[in-house]
């Protein structure tokens, strides 16, 4: 019994080795007798729309130690130290601690380097290819592209985003090796290749990011805000032909030795951070009352109905007042074309509180607010939307404009393109497609709409009523001649630490054109501007700048 037990135990354990566990006994027992060598495999571009090279790779080299094949360690230690920099007595150490058989000793090491190496025969130092990250336009988009880190994995912006495309497969070449993990002398080395990665191609016009950085830093001279931005959407589709962050970095030069200095740089603020828009959220509530109007009188073609001439509304104990002192006449008679002429808040305090908060949280829901965009960017902020449960009558009225409410640029940007081009709702993109090196498309990024926001009808009221917003009212220095452009101002106090700050704004413009077909939308935000008061004179111009040069860049025709 004892005999036939042991057996049987015996059979079970040759089962378990030549079936079971065979595959991975087998990659053991090559992982002892072999030493492998990664080969970079070269990393995918990155190409604006519009066929420019946003990255590339320069060709590199990495410098690689086996310990156990090391015969002078002071030699190999010193030779080393001496050509690439590195501490000698710490690499003396590693190389003495024979428990770990490779050390990276350099990479992005230079082919000059690499012939400087080969004047030696050092035993046990090795070197393969390896890859440099380089962007030939410097700082252009660096918030969007974002970086690699030195083993040249996205680390940051699309550069991670899209990684798994980007990075490719890595190669190998493998050394046979004596059980203690020496090289066996006379053996050929056997090379496994690896498969590059993918071009990645933005829906970013690299000609429309060079006029928006360019406005954006003229602002920044002038200003010397905190931050100034801007996002170019056509409001056709959600692709994104424009995204700015300035101040910016060179990214050949990531300062990596100063965190604080590189997240702040490198902070995608239109997508990742929340602000109150103030009254460039007026277009939601204007858009609200229209598409409520449009519903109970479906023949209207403008609202005719006029405000009370009033400056004050009192609300739930506050009082809310325009920033005109209606004196000698001004803001008398307001039809809703002239509240957003003027920007009069107390205007829409009216019509939010009309409405009601069911009805009114039916368009903040429709125009995705409290929601991310869904674009392929990592971080997305949700923006801070009170719940309706929780809104009260004050909330309400300064919600319809733009205080009590936080949105990211990118989610007003989003639905103010539905607001404007008809009432359809893009999901806004950054990448149209991924190519493999050669051209041919493995995949496209599809950014079909995601829903009907609103009416055609309202839409295409609104849309008439900001392009006299740009050529009567407050968004003036955004009127081009020859040019239907739309528009709304906004300068919002800021918000920090429970309260409003004294002295500090983020000043805002969103504009588009033409404004009865709007291919182009930009959205620019100024944060606290040293010296500015409005966001009608610090953003308007800079999105007027944008437009003006899209026109020239693209060679659009005046209307007739």
């Amino acid at each position: 019994m004892a005999v036939t037990l042991l057996f049987l135990i015996v059979i079970a354990r040759l089962f378990y080795v030549e079936v079971i566990a065979s595959d991975s006994l087998q990659q053991k027992a090559i992982d002892q007798w072999t030493r492998e060598l990664p080969v970079k495999a070269k990393r995918g571009k990155i190409l604006s729309a519009d066929g420019k090279v946003l990255a590339a790779n320069a060709p590199s080299y990495a410098v690689f130690v086996r310990t156990r094949s090391v015969k002078n360690v002071d030699l190999v230690a010193e030779t080393l130290s001496r050509l690439f920099g590195v501490d000698e007595e710490d690499l003396k150490q590693k190389i003495n601690k024979k428990s770990t058989s490779e050390i990276t000793v350099k990479r992005q090491a230079t082919r000059t380097d690499i012939l400087k190496l080969s004047e030696y025969d050092l035993d046990g130092v090795y070197y393969s290819t390896d890859n440099f990250r380089v962007y030939p336009y410097g700082d252009l988009l660096c918030s969007v592209l974002g970086y690699t880190s030195v083993d040249g994995r996205g680390q940051s912006g699309l550069e991670k985003v899209y990684d798994k495309y980007l990075g490719g497969i890595d190669g190998e070449i493998l050394y046979e090796a004596d059980l203690v993990g020496t090289d066996l002398k006379g053996k050929t080395p056997t090379y496994t290749q690896g498969v590059d990665g993918l071009d990645v191609v933005l829906t970013v016009d690299s000609e429309i990011q060079l006029i928006t950085e360019s406005a954006l830093k003229k602002v920044i001279d002038e200003y010397s805000p905190k931050r100034a931005s801007a996002v170019v959407i056509n409001p056709q589709n959600g692709k994104v032909l424009a995204m700015a962050n300035l101040p910016s970095y060179d990214l050949n030069a990531v300062p990596r030795d100063d965190i604080q200095t590189l997240n702040k740089l490198s902070r995608n603020a239109l997508v990742v951070d929340s602000y109150e828009p103030g009254s460039t959220f007026k277009i939601v509530t204007a858009l609200a009352d229209i598409e409520e109007f449009l519903q109970k009188n479906p023949k209207a073609k403008s609202l005719d109905y006029v405000f009370s001439s009033s400056r004050y509304r009192l609300v739930a104990g506050g009082k809310i007042k325009c920033w005109s002192t209606h004196a000698n006449g001004k803001h008398q008679n307001q039809t809703l074309s002239d509240a957003l002429n003027n920007s009069c808040n107390p205007c829409f305090t009216d019509i939010a509180l009309s409405l009601g908060k069911e009805t009114y949280y039916k368009y903040i829901k429709n125009l995705n607010f409290g929601k991310v965009t869904g674009i392929d960017f990592s971080g997305e902020a949700t923006g801070m939307v009170l719940p309706e449960s929780a809104v009260t009558e004050g909330d309400l009225a300064r919600i319809a404009f733009g205080q009590s409410i936080a949105v990211t640029p990118i989610q007003l940007a989003a639905a103010a393109c539905a607001a404007v081009n008809g009432g359809y709702y893009y999901k806004p993109t950054l990448v149209s497609e991924i190519k493999t090196s050669d051209g041919k498309t493995v995949e496209i990024i599809n950014n079909a709409y995601s829903k009907k926001a609103v009416s055609s009808e309202a839409s295409k009221i609104l849309a008439s009523y900001l392009e006299r917003v740009v050529s009567e009212g407050s968004g003036k220095q955004c009127y081009i001649e020859g040019y239907k452009v739309g528009g709304k101002t906004g300068t919002a106090q800021k918000f920090e630490d429970g309260k409003l700050s004294q002295g500090k704004y983020v000043m805002s413009f969103m504009g588009f054109f033409p404004s009865d077909n709007p291919r182009y939308l930009c959205l620019v935000t100024v944060d606290e501007p040293v010296g500015g008061t409005y966001g009608s004179t610090v953003a308007a111009p800079v999105a007027g700048e944008i437009f003006k040069g899209i026109i020239n860049a693209k060679s659009i025709e005046k209307f007739e």
